[in-house]
C-alpha cells in the first residue's frame, strides 16, 4: 500500500516523563547550537497522560536540570514527603516498623515529592509544546520502518477502522508513516516495539535477562482525620510469602487522597497466585485499613515495572534510533524510583542526538556519543550503586536480602566489590499446578476489597469492540492443552483486568480473551510461561484513561 509519510528530524514514541523530557531537551539543545529542528511525539493514549501509572514518590532531580525554574512554571509538584514509615508485615494482622538505621538510604525520600506522574507529563507536554514540539495523542506506533541498510527509518501509525474479521470499515483510515533522522522510543516498560528492536539488533547481548514486577494501584478519598498529608508508608513480607516478593505502598496526597498499591515480582513460583487478589487482601492489613477505612475507591489501574537495573539494562543505541526510559530498563529500583531515571536518559539521548544533527551531511546513523555520556552522567552512576539491590532479594528473599542491601547501600554507599546477577528468566519460575499449593482468596467486601471487572470500570478503560485482538497467540492451542495441563492456565490470575478466561461450554473447554478489559499493563506479553502471548497496539486512543494516577 502506498501511504502517506511526513517527515521530521526526530519522532518520539511515547509521551511519558522519558519521551517528553528529551523532546523539550532537544528543542533547548537545539537553540542552544542555533539549530532548527522538527520534533513530534506520537502517543497511543488518548490524551497525555491517559496510560500514566505510577506510584509515585518523584525525586526532583531531572527536571531541576530540565526546568531549573519548574516551580515558577506551575509544574504539579504539590505535595513533600514529610516522614516515611517502612512497616515488615508479619501475617494479616500484625507488622514491625523497621528503624531508619535500618532502612537502605536509598528509600529515605527527604526532598522527594508525591505526585500524579499523568499530571506531570501533562504539564511537560505543555512545555514541549510551547517549545514547537508537536505533539499527536491518540495515535499509536505499530510498526518500526527501516531503510535498504538496516536502520531505523520511522515509525508506522497503526491503521483505524479495521474490524475483528481484518476488514475495512466505514471508518477506516489508513496509518501514516512518521520518518526522521533519528527515533527515539519511549514507551515504557516492555514496549513492543522496543522489545522487536532489542531482538533485531541483539541490543541484550551479555546482559541479565530483564526482571520485572506488576505495580497495581488504587486512587481514594479518605476521611480528613485519617489523612496526613506528605506520608509515605512502604511494606515488605505479608501478603507475598512462599517465594512471592514485592511490597506495597501507600501515599498521602493533597485533597485528603492517597494512593495504595502492591508490586509483585514477576518471578513468583505458585502459578495459582493472583497479584489483583493479593492487593485486595494486603487492604485488609491494619497498617493499611486504618488510612482506607470509611475511604471511597476514586480510580484503579495497573503496569509492569522493569526492574532488573544496570545489569539488564539493553545496549540503548542502534541505527537510527535509541531505547530510553523503561523501555531500556532505567528504572532504580533500590529507589523504587524510575521517573527521574527516564526523563535523564531522555535528556542525555537528545543532546547526542542535536551533536550529530549540527554535522549536517556528516552525521552518524548511530549516536556514538551517547554512550560515553551515559557512563559520565548521574544516571550511571545510580544504577551502578543500586546494581546488587534486585539480585540480592531474588536470591537471599526478603529478610537476608534486606539485609544484605542495608549493609551495600548504609555501609559501602552501593559500592560492595561483587557484582550479584540473577539470571533466571521470570516467566520460567512457575512450578507445576500439580505440585503448588492452591490459594483460597477471600471473596471482596465492597468496602476495601472488589472484584476485577468493577476495578477496570474505575480505570476508564475503552477499546472499540471490533477491532482485531491486540493480543495475539502464536499458537491458538497453547493456553488449554500446555498451560492448562501444567500450570491450570495462570493467565486467569496473573493478569490485573479479566482479560483471560477459561470457560465451559457444553461440557468442552474454551480459551477466551476479553481484549476490551486490557489495561496495557503487559503482564501477559512477560509472565506467560509459554511465552505464547505477545502484545501489540490496539487502534490509537483505546485503553486506559487515567486521572490523576
Amino acid at each position: 500500500m502506498e501511504r502517506e509519510s511526513m517527515e521530521f528530524d526526530v519522532v518520539i514514541v511515547g509521551a511519558g516523563p522519558a519521551g517528553l523530557s528529551a523532546a523539550c531537551r532537544l528543542m533547548q539543545a537545539a537553540k542552544e547550537q542555533a539549530q532548527e529542528i522538527t520534533v513530534c511525539v506520537v502517543e497511543k493514549g488518548s490524551e497525555v497522560g491517559a496510560h500514566i501509572l505510577s506510584g509515585a514518590v518523584f525525586e526532583p532531580k531531572a527536571l531541576d536540570e530540565l526546568f531549573p525554574d519548574w516551580q515558577e512554571l506551575g509544574a504539579p509538584l504539590h505535595t513533600k514527603v514529610t516522614g516515611d514509615d517502612i512497616y515488615m508485615l508479619g501475617n494479616e494482622n500484625n507488622g514491625t516498623k523497621i528503624p531508619n538505621m535500618l532502612v537502605p538510604k536509598t528509600m529515605h525520600n527527604d526532598g522527594n515529592y508525591i505526585i500524579s506522574l499523568g499530571n506531570l507529563c501533562r504539564w511537560l507536554a505543555e512545555q514541549a509544546e510551547q517549545l514547537g514540539v508537536e505533539i499527536f495523542p491518540g495515535f499509536a506506533a505499530a510498526e518500526s520502518l527501516y531503510h535498504d541498510d538496516g536502520s531505523v527509518k520511522g515509525i508506522l501509525i497503526g491503521d483505524m477502522g479495521i474490524s475483528e474479521s481484518g476488514e475495512q470499515k466505514d471508518s477506516y483510515m489508513p496509518g501514516m508513516e512518521l520518518h526522521a533522522k533519528y527515533t527515539v522510543f519511549a514507551e515504557g516498560c516492555r514496549g513492543h516495539l522496543g522489545k522487536e528492536l532489542q531482538q533485531r539488533f541483539n541490543l541484550n547481548e551479555g546482559r541479565s535477562p530483564q526482571h520485572y514486577g506488576i505495580g497495581i494501584k488504587e486512587l481514594w478519598t479518605i476521611p480528613e482525620e485519617q489523612h496526613q498529608q506528605g506520608k509515605v508508608v512502604h511494606t515488605g513480607g505479608w501478603p507475598l510469602v512462599d517465594g512471592a516478593t514485592g511490597g506495597g505502598f501507600l501515599y498521602h496526597i493533597e485533597d485528603n487522597q492517597v494512593v495504595c498499591g502492591l508490586i509483585v515480582d514477576l518471578n513468583y513460583s505458585n502459578p495459582y497466585l493472583s497479584p489483583f487478589d493479593e492487593f485486595q487482601r494486603y487492604k485488609h492489613h491494619p497498617e493499611i485499613s486504618k488510612y482506607l477505612e470509611g475511604g471511597t475507591r476514586v480510580s484503579y489501574g495497573a503496569r509492569a515495572i522493569a526492574k532488573g537495573g544496570l545489569n539488564s539494562l539493553s545496549k540503548m543505541t542502534f541505527p537510527g534510533g535509541v531505547l530510553v526510559g523503561c523501555n531500556a530498563g532505567t528504572l532504580n529500583f533500590a529507589k523504587i524510583k524510575g521517573s527521574h531515571t527516564a526523563m535523564k536518559s531522555g535528556m542525555l539521548a537528545a543532546d547526542a542526538i542535536v551533536a550529530e544533527l549540527v554535522k549536517g551531511d556528516n552525521a552518524s546513523t548511530e549516536l556514538t556519543g551517547f554512550a560515553e555520556q551515559f557512563k559520565q552522567s548521574w544516571l550511571y552512576e545510580e544504577l551502578y550503586c543500586s546494581r546488587n539491590f534486585g539480585p540480592a532479594m531474588h536470591k537471599f528473599g526478603t529478610t537476608l536480602g534486606g539485609a544484605f542491601n542495608v549493609i551495600d547501600q548504609n555501609l559501602f554507599g552501593g559500592k560492595l566489590p561483587v557484582n550479584l546477577k540473577d539470571n533466571a528468566l521470570d516467566h520460567a519460575q512457575l512450578e507445576l499446578a500439580s505440585e503448588a499449593n492452591k490459594i483460597e482468596y477471600p471473596k471482596p467486601d465492597g468496602k476495601l476489597s472488589f472484584d476485577k471487572l468493577s476495578s477496570v470500570f474505575l480505570s476508564n478503560t475503552y477499546h472499540e469492540e471490533d477491532q482485531r485482538c491486540h493480543l495475539t497467540l502464536s499458537d491458538q492451542s497453547i493456553p488449554l492443552t500446555v498451560n492448562m495441563e501444567k500450570w491450570a492456565e495462570p493467565a486467569q490470575r496473573y493478569c490485573p483486568a479479566g482479560v483471560y478466561e477459561v470457560v465451559e461450554e457444553n461440557g468442552e473447554q474454551r480459551f477466551q480473551i476479553n481484549g476490551q478489559n486490557c489495561v496495557h499493563c503487559k503482564t501477559c506479553d512477560i509472565k506467560d510461561p509459554s511465552q505464547n502471548i505477545t502484545w501489540v497496539t490496539p487502534e490509537g486512543g483505546g485503553g486506559p484513561n487515567y486521572p490523576n494516577m
